[in-house]
């Protein structure tokens, strides 16, 4: 069986490309022309903006699907406008598995019980209705907060192993403040980071993919790059999802150690130095998707010379 992770990795090298884009769009980085089109169809509404995200994001994925091999829509961008955001979020899924993209969906959901397999199954299976079944969202992979422990994986991993999804679980995060929670040791002397990262080793012990990298990712940010290269050494099986690169922060040198000694085991995460490229480039609106495509490839070269 292919695991989810092994369809990711060979997209990264199909493309040779670790670079995953985050679709976080906010109204101010949608250029006017765009959300005067959405506005024209469906008001100055929450349908009308959430119009105007689905097309800011068709125009990003039409113009990066051949260059990176996956997107991240953070869910509060679409949340923010209710349902009508919720469903630009199904659009954009679909729209980049259209393109041959992998999608993670970044939720940070947490929960324990039959309450986090409905996350799961909201998010990476299918809903039941009577006697027909349906993809909500379809995503392939979603970020999770691993704090109430294996009571709040264990649903999900049902999930992943039955649809082939993977999930991305918050071990170093790459914020100002993580460290006073993450840092802190145990009596053992293993930081709480250190020890969700060995958690999640445990988690995908079972999970093995053909790369070596289980199901079960973890969340490490380029923002503390001793740490992410330590835990890289400490979590053989464990594929990363690393936040923190561009405007975070984080530059590829940071980043360098994510890596394996075959240059796998992360995607490098770029939201805002991509979606708003066009702002920094200082070019036309209307070029806002060849401007981020610019940005993309400069991004894959940097990373490349580094890994």
């Amino acid at each position: 069986m292919i695991m989810s992770f092994d369809r990711l990795i060979r997209k990264i090298q199909e493309k040779n490309n670790p670079t995953v884009a985050g679709l976080d769009p906010k109204l101010a980085y949608i250029p006017a022309f765009l959300r005067e089109e959405a506005y024209a169809r469906c008001g100055k509404t929450l349908e009308g903006a959430a119009e105007a995200l689905f097309l800011f994001n068709q125009g990003l994925i039409d113009a990066l699907c051949d260059i990176v091999p996956a997107v991240k829509p953070q869910a509060a961008y679409y949340e923010l406008y209710g349902w009508a955001g919720m469903r630009a979020l199904c659009r954009t899924i679909a729209y980049a598995q259209e393109k041959g993209l992998f999608v993670i969906t970044d939720g940070k959901r947490n929960d324990i019980g039959s309450t986090m397999e409905a996350y799961a199954l909201a998010h990476l299976g299918a809903t039941q209705v009577e006697e027909e079944s349906f993809e909500a969202f379809g995503t392939d992979a979603l970020t999770v907060n691993g704090y109430l422990g294996s009571d709040g994986i264990q649903p999900l991993l049902k999930v992943c192993d039955e649809k082939d999804k993977g999930i991305f679980v918050l071990v170093k995060t790459s914020n100002p403040s993580s460290g006073e929670l993450q840092d802190r040791t145990f009596e053992d002397g293993l930081s709480v980071s250190r020890t969700m990262g060995t958690m999640c080793e445990q988690w995908g012990s079972e999970r093995i993919g053909a790369f070596g990298y289980s199901s079960v990712g973890a969340v490490v940010g380029a923002t503390y790059p001793q740490q992410l290269a330590d835990l890289r050494k400490e979590l053989p099986h464990t594929f990363f999802l690393v936040p923190g690169y561009g405007a975070q922060g984080g530059g590829a040198k940071d980043v360098a150690g994510a890596f394996d000694e075959k240059g796998l085991g992360a995607v490098i995460n770029s939201s805002r130095g991509i979606m708003c490229a066009y702002q920094k480039e200082g070019c036309a609106p209307e070029d806002y998707a060849q401007a981020a495509r610019r940005e993309a490839l400069r991004m894959r070269n940097e990373l490349n010379s580094c890994r």
